[in-house]
């Protein structure tokens, strides 16, 4: 699986995160599936932390090991 630290614009990105976390925006992992990948990042960094690119094989296997 190959994972990336991308520092590409991804505000046009749609970012999930899980029915399970709290209303209040912290400790939150946010996904967005974008063309050919998956990206990755902390809510608490929203605007200017790191993200991660996932290629959708790797994705997909991770999810696949996690369930």
């Amino acid at each position: 699986m190959t994972v990336e630290r991308i520092t590409e614009n991804v505000d046009g990105l749609r970012w999930f995160k899980s029915s399970y976390s709290g209303s209040d925006g912290g400790d939150c992992v946010e996904v967005a599936a974008g063309s050919g990948a998956v990206y990755v990042r902390d809510s608490k960094a929203a605007g200017d932390g790191p993200v991660l690119r996932i290629g959708r094989d790797g994705w997909a296997a991770f999810m696949e090991r996690v369930r």
